[in-house]
């Protein structure tokens, strides 16, 4: 089960809060979340469930046998998901990115998942990682039920690194003027244009990383964006150092488009980076090519020399005025569930059984499921390096930090990349580009909350 600028429209807005009356909590107070699921269940969001998904879809089934699933597998869209709501056309669960949640939890569009949790004996603060939560809480209430959480670090290529004389120690994202003479040394260009980048901090994409690890802060407790707070400029001058010193961003940038990343001649077998952050998805990427590379990883660090992680990843959601709240919540409750997650982890490690792969485990959101699923099925690769690998995102994962629950969460992250690119590309200074990225963001954060 794996978005864009949220594009609902005022008017969008306004009908479907019209349609619901109120706050999602209040129009959908009185279902009885404990009540024995039944009917029909229209769910939506569900697009390419692979091995992971199929398990735990069947797993939820087995659990309501009295249920029966509509399941739309198209992908989530923002402005379709406004208008169906306008018009009626209410989905009973609907799977989205947690920044979207708290948005539409302040707009009025989903309901509490206070009352279903406890009708279904769940107690999110131990389902869940903590800051996985706060990803989805708002008000005091948790507004959706998360899934997945695939932490960040930097997985090392040795061979450019023991080439250049440079030591995994070296590369401390909380030790600039250390990791910046590492990556100069492992940094190699052709006539201004680079062939190997010592480092590659994905700037745009995990921005957020960055910005938060060095002591930044995205939003105030109240969810209002607070993307001009001036602890922001070190992480925004810390990338910029680290791209000026491999020629500059839209060299970084033209280049690492370029990279086979899933095929056969990605980074790493062909020598183009000699550390990249990735997320702990991708070392399912690199497991058909274990022959071909040698790598290892390191966390990335924060300020003070921590390991740090952002919590990103997924959550369903019930729409206010869905017709049966009863199923979803249940439904919802079982598909999150650590025997649930446990089908899955069985799941996978038959599907790699049967393609050889390596298994790197499962990534859920939830702590008990992760470590049963890597006590039982986490088995060596017969490669050094990459089990290393593997076991970093392990010891990371516990160092996660929420991005921060705001009602304009997903136009904080948009305008942040903005204001990122914007001073990597040199057209803004970085107070500038945080600035004009702050007026944004709060225009986002006033007209979502404008109804509450």
């Amino acid at each position: 089960m794996r978005n864009r600028v949220i594009g609902a429209t005022a008017v969008a807005v306004a009908s479907a809060l019209a349609l619901a009356g109120c706050s999602g909590g209040e129009a959908d107070a009185d279902v009885d979340f404990s009540a024995t699921p039944t009917g029909t269940l229209a769910a939506w969001g569900f697009e390419n469930a692979d091995d992971v998904g199929t398990a735990r879809l069947d797993y939820a089934a087995a659990q309501l046998s009295d249920v029966e699933v509509e399941l739309d597998a198209t992908a989530f869209d923002s402005q379709k998901f406004t208008t169906r709501i306008a018009s009626g056309d209410v989905p009973d669960v609907v799977q989205m990115d947690r920044r979207y949640v708290t948005q539409y939890a302040a707009q009025g569009l989903i309901v509490s998942l206070d009352a279903c949790f406890e009708a279904q004996d769940v107690d999110a603060d131990e389902r869940w990682y903590e800051s996985v939560v706060d990803d989805v809480r708002y008000d005091d209430e948790v507004w959706g039920a998360p899934q997945f959480y695939q932490p960040p670090a930097i997985i090392l290529n040795k061979r450019v690194m023991d080439a250049a004389g440079v030591t995994a120690d070296e590369i401390d994202t909380s030790q600039p003027d250390v990791l910046l003479a590492a990556i100069e040394k492992m940094y190699q260009e052709s006539n201004g244009v680079p062939t190997r980048l010592g480092f590659d901090p994905v700037s745009t994409g995990q921005s957020a990383l960055w910005i938060l690890g060095s002591g930044g802060r995205l939003t105030g407790d109240d969810g209002a964006p607070t993307l001009d707070d001036p602890s922001n400029l070190a992480g925004l001058e810390l990338l910029q150092r680290i791209n000026d010193a491999q020629g500059g961003f839209a060299q970084v940038k033209s280049f690492t488009d370029a990279f086979d990343s899933f095929g056969d001649g990605n980074q790493y077998v062909t020598d183009q980076v000699g550390a990249q952050v990735n997320a702990q998805w991708y070392p399912n990427v690199l497991s058909p090519y274990i022959d071909q590379i040698d790598i290892e990883a390191v966390p990335f660090r924060d300020s003070t020399g921590e390991p740090f992680s952002v919590s990103g990843g997924q959550a369903f959601v019930i729409p206010a005025g869905a017709k049966n709240a009863a199923a979803a919540c249940a439904w919802i409750s079982a598909l999150t569930s650590g025997e649930a997650w446990n089908a899955a982890g069985e799941a996978r490690a038959e599907t790699r059984a049967a393609d050889g792969g390596a298994n790197t485990g499962l990534f859920t959101g939830s702590p008990q499921p992760d470590q049963e699923i890597r006590e039982k099925w986490v088995t060596s690769s017969g490669d050094e390096g990459f089990d290393q690998v593997v076991a970093t995102y392990y010891d990371v994962v516990d160092y996660g930090s929420s991005f921060g629950s705001s009602p304009a969460g997903q136009d904080i992250q948009n305008e942040l990349n903005n204001a990122v690119t914007a001073t990597l590309l040199g057209d803004k200074t970085a107070e500038e580009a945080l600035a004009d990225a702050q007026d944004a963001a709060m225009r986002a954060y006033e007209n979502a909350t404008a109804a509450r």
